[in-house]
């Protein structure tokens, strides 16, 4: 058995040729347009902007996306989107995707929810590259409490009035548009309605957040709206629905959160091993101490466990039986593997593994962000309880 990051990886039974031949594209594409460059874009805080045209010429950001808009959606499935996080999670640079790829958030939105003349303005533009798009939902008051933000949306004629800001957005300073959930009605979820408003709008405003722990290759943004008029057709869904509208796409990015910490566990995984076979110490390899053998089984252990629950989750997101609460719960558990994988590969690999260009040292410095991100352990937990109707 191989303990490097593909031979540490169960045999998956659903995936088909078509897959494997998706990987090693994507595979090759990684290889020379990001990894020899991902500690560069670290250090320096930002992606140079030709990267997004290069994603999308070959056909990384209109995967699952439909075909009039530019996208590829015949044949592809849920393995293809968790391919598109194993390989990611080689670079052990989260920023690089989380800016890159910040529209699978953004953009279900407008594909499922917009009208068809917002579709056509923003989706080609995206899935080209061209143009890039955030989700804004965060608030400074009351963090991702959707139910109870207060940016609000003030209906005036044909058009919204919109007052408020809206914190930690991933992508913010580079985005064209920004989906964004604001309060139209009353107190509670029911008060909620989503928007589109353009980047460029008059009364929009932005700063960097960048004394950050991790993601530094990601801008993020704090996003003002100051007597921001748009037109009532850049309404997303039905008025004081938008509760519906953004929760239809949390499932997606849960599982690609937790395919990218599985995958971040296996980097963690090689790079120890790699390390324990190489260095030694009292006279004899760091992999023949027990205690460091011992690590490394372990990790194997929950990784394994990792793994087949995300063959399960995936398997019912293909058959279209999602379990919210069940992919809740494989949140939890890709995080706290990914969270132990990363501490017992820095203390396998030492000193080493807290020195700047690491995979690993990134890569520990990005769990708190895993583990908060798209709902906490926490919320992921009560959820899943809610789910089974204790």
């Amino acid at each position: 058995m191989a303990l490097d990051f593909d031979g540490s990886c169960l045999p998956n039974p659903y995936l088909t040729e078509q897959h494997h031949e998706w990987r090693a594209q994507l595979r090759r594409f990684i290889d020379q347009e990001i990894m020899p460059y991902a500690d560069d874009w670290d250090e320096a805080g930002k992606m140079p902007d030709e990267l997004w045209p290069k994603a999308g010429s070959m056909g990384l950001l209109g995967l699952g996306y439909p075909e009039q808009y530019g996208g590829t959606q015949e044949g592809i499935d849920i393995w293809h989107s968790i391919i598109v996080s194993e390989e990611f999670a080689r670079i052990g640079a989260g920023g690089v995707n989380a800016s890159l790829l910040v529209h699978g958030i953004g953009l279900p939105p407008i594909v499922n929810f917009a009208s068809e003349a917002i579709k056509q303005q923003v989706v080609p533009a995206v899935l080209a590259g061209d143009k890039r798009i955030s989700l804004c939902i965060t608030e400074p008051s009351g963090g991702s409490d959707v139910a109870q933000l207060k940016t609000t949306a003030r209906r005036d004629g044909d058009y919204f009035v919109i007052n408020g800001s809206k914190t930690f957005i991933t992508g913010g300073m580079g985005a064209n548009w920004f989906t964004t959930a604001v309060r139209t009605g009353g107190q509670g979820a029911g008060g909620v309605s989503v928007v589109l408003i353009p980047a460029d709008a008059r009364g929009v405003s932005r700063t960097e957040l960048d004394r950050k722990q991790d993601w530094w290759a990601s801008d993020t943004a704090t996003i003002y709206f100051e007597d921001v008029r748009i037109p009532v057709g850049n309404l997303i869904g039905k008025e004081n629905q938008g509760f519906l509208v953004i929760m239809n796409n949390f499932n997606a990015e849960r599982m690609a959160m937790s395919a990218s910490m599985e995958a971040y566990a296996r980097v963690c995984l090689e790079d120890a091993v790699c390390w324990a076979r190489d260095r030694h110490t009292f006279g004899k390899r760091l992999a023949d101490h027990q205690v460091i053998r011992h690590k490394i089984a372990e990790m194997k252990q929950r990784i394994n466990a990792t793994q087949a629950y995300l063959q399960h989750c995936g398997r019912q997101v293909q058959l279209e039986q999602a379990d919210p609460g069940d992919i809740a719960l494989l949140k939890v558990q890709c995080s706290e593997t990914m969270e132990f994988c990363a501490r017992e590969a820095m203390q396998i690999i030492g000193g080493a593994s807290y020195m700047r260009g690491s995979r690993v040292e990134r890569i520990y410095r990005e769990v708190r962000v895993n583990a908060i991100g798209g709902g906490s352990e926490e919320i992921m937990r009560d959820l899943a309880t809610r789910q089974m109707g204790l």
